[in-house]
This record gives structure tokens, sequence and C-alpha cells, in this order.
């Protein structure tokens, strides 16, 4: 399939869903105002926030873990691709879909070849674009099917009325998880 120029990826982002391209509300006027680098840069900023955000509404909705402690622990966290995907695992019983990942790994080795200096022809930057775009897509109808919340978008009220563990349990529970205490190896 041929990479879209920026008309075509803007009527690709349109497609999106609401909440989706409100999250992602600066997305047209990076696009067509500044090179494919910053809109690129500025995408997985705001997946990487959603990543997080994935995590904290699952041990909080799911696991029922203490809200303020689970918001300092995923802060402090420091959380890789990779890791990620692990704690998606760990925390929803599910792998993320293959597709989804497949498409987050391509979108990630032309921005780490942006980042690090190399020669990245326009083409791939759009198709990095375009990829970051369906991930964000998928990943956000995923855990709404595993979660019941949607992490691009606003979170209010993703909980509901379940009463949370106390402080004490609820770092127990991040414990077993991996999330307090233990290493683990980085990419």
């Amino acid at each position: 399939m041929p990479i879209p120029r920026t008309a075509g990826i803007l009527k690709l982002f349109e497609a999106l869903p609401e909440s989706l391209r409100a999250y992602l509300s600066h997305f047209p006027s990076l696009a067509t105002d500044y090179p494919w680098d910053v809109s690129i840069s500025y995408l997985f900023a705001q997946v990487e926030l959603a990543q997080n955000m994935t995590v904290y509404g699952a041990v909080v909705k799911l696991h029922r873990v203490n809200s303020t402690i689970a918001r300092s622990t995923v802060d402090n966290h420091h959380m890789t691709r990779t890791r990620f995907r692990e704690l998606y695992k760990i925390t929803m019983g599910k792998d993320i879909s293959q597709a989804a990942v497949a498409k987050a790994k391509e979108a990630e080795k032309i921005r780490d070849r942006i980042l690090h200096g190399k020669t990245v022809s326009d083409s791939d930057k759009r198709k990095a674009v375009v990829s970051i775009l369906e991930y964000a897509n998928r990943l956000n109808e995923q855990v709404f099917l595993d979660a019941g919340f949607r992490p691009f978008g606003s979170m209010q009220g993703f909980k509901g009325r379940a009463t949370s563990l106390d402080k004490s349990t609820s770092k127990w529970v991040l414990t077993g998880m991996g999330l307090i205490g233990a290493k683990y190896k980085t990419e």
C-alpha cells in the first residue's frame, strides 16, 4: 500500500474516533505546519502518556488499587516499550494484539532513527505517522474491550463506584505485579 501524503494522512486522522482525535488535537496543525519529525515526537509523547494511563487505569479499575498509590507508582516506574507490553499482560491478563504491536514496532524503528540523528526519508516518516495513528486506535479499542475504558482521552469516571483497597494492601498488590521494588530487564 502506498504511503499517503499529508492530505491523505489527515483524512485517515479524521476517520479516527472523535475521542482519539480530541486526545491528539494538535496533530492536524503539526502535520501541516511543521516537519514530520515534530508530529512523530508529539504522537509518541501522547502514546507514552496513554500507555502509562493504561497501566494506571488497569490497576485502579481491575485490581482496585488505591488511586493515589497507583498514580505515584506509575509515575515513578521506568516503563520501556517492552515493559509496557509485559505490564499490559500482568494487569489485564491478556496480551496486546499482535497487529497493534506490529504497528507500534514499525513506527518505533523510524522514530528511533530520527531521534538518533539518522537520515530518514519523508516517506518513512509518513509511514511512521500512519503506523502510530493505527496503533493508538487499536490499543484504545483493545483497552476498552479488556478493561472498559479508553486511555486515549478523558478517563473521567473510568473506575466507577468500586471501593479501593487500603494503601498498604495496594502497595502489596503493586509489588506482586512488579511495579514496586522488583528489578526487571530493560531494553
